[in-house]
């Protein structure tokens, strides 16, 4: 009766890895995935906490963040990319400035050769940055617990609504300009 049980997890196992490696019914796609990250990188980290020690003492009431992002693109070589995602957390209880977190936190992104033009973009600025975003939202959680703060967390980000904007933006400074 065990080896059966046994059996049963092993082709439940085996029909799992066929499902995530894509191998079942759907075929790989030729050349491997569209983007990789071939590396990531604090670019430049910045915590300042100008009225510590009062600001960290306890009783304080939590401080209002206000939280600006914006995404750079590079090109570095004919497929290769950096890709910066630049975070600035401004915090503060009242009108006294609890905390000022800045990071510029950035990848170097290959794309595949096969990559059409028009998709370049949405993928430099959409997809680099969602995979990267977890990463420099670790790295603001840590300087702003190490400052003396509760970690700021901040809240995931709507890349596509982020790149809609620019595209917008771009559009209406060329029919004014």
């Amino acid at each position: 009766m065990a080896d059966k049980k046994a059996e049963t997890a092993d082709k439940k196992a085996e029909a799992a890895d066929t499902q995530a490696s894509g191998d079942g019914a759907k075929p790989k796609a030729a050349g491997g995935p569209p983007i990789q990250i071939a590396s990531q990188y604090v670019k430049d980290l910045s915590f300042e906490n100008p009225n510590a020690p009062t600001s960290v003492q306890g009783g304080a009431p939590a401080p209002q963040v206000a939280v600006n992002v914006d995404v750079r693109t590079q090109q570095l070589s004919d497929n290769a990319y950096e890709v910066v995602l630049h975070i600035k957390g401004d915090a503060k209880t009242g009108d006294t400035q609890a905390f000022i977190v800045e990071l510029s936190y950035g990848g170097v992104v290959t794309l595949s050769a096969t990559v059409p033009k028009e998709h370049i973009a949405p993928l430099l600025l959409i997809e680099a940055p969602r995979m990267l975003f977890p990463f420099a939202r670790a790295v603001i959680a840590e300087a702003t617990r190490d400052g003396g703060f509760p970690p700021m967390l901040v809240q995931p980000i709507d890349f596509t609504d982020l790149f809609r904007r620019q595209v917008e933006a771009m559009k209406a400074q060329q029919k004014t300009g």
